[in-house]
């Protein structure tokens, strides 16, 4: 990438992914950038969401809904969909109208999937604080992107 060349969309999208504010970087917003990572720190600290990972991911979920704060945890999916939409946004090529449906519906659904993180089964089995809003992001990133195709065919239509 040369000097005055802003990344490609999917790259700004998934530098975001790694860390909310790196796609920011990227894309040369230093500032903006420097405000997500804070926050991203600063929820992730406040939530003990890297313990409630670790716990997730080493099966003992019921420790991981012990450490985490759902409180500060909220927070997270809307600031972590809203670094990726942005990064997205800024990056080089065309952003189409309505191309934020998907973060949106995302950041919907996996606060939905965290509501109910401590109480909903799926076979059985309680998923815990990480792992259900994980899986709630497919069926929100699904919706985003129907509206999304729905919308731009509708809207081509009336033209």
């Amino acid at each position: 990438m040369s000097n005055n060349k802003k990344p490609t969309k999917h790259e700004a999208l998934l530098w975001s992914i790694a860390l909310p504010g790196f796609g920011q970087f990227l894309n040369r917003r230093y500032y903006k950038g420097s405000i997500f990572i804070l926050l991203e720190f600063l929820v992730n600290v406040f939530a003990n969401f890297n313990l409630a990972i670790i716990y997730s991911f080493t099966g003992e979920i019921q420790k991981a809904i012990n450490v985490t704060n759902f409180q500060w945890l909220m927070f997270y999916p809307c600031l972590y969909m809203f670094a990726m939409w942005d990064a997205y946004r800024e990056a080089e090529g065309e952003t189409n109208s309505y191309s934020y449906l998907p973060f949106v519906f995302g950041a919907f659904f996996v606060t939905i999937g965290l509501i109910y993180s401590t109480k909903l089964k799926i076979m059985g089995v309680l998923l815990g604080p990480v792992i259900l809003p994980i899986l709630f992001l497919l069926p929100g990133l699904t919706v985003g992107l129907i509206i999304y195709y729905i919308l731009l065919t509708t809207k081509g239509k009336r033209k």
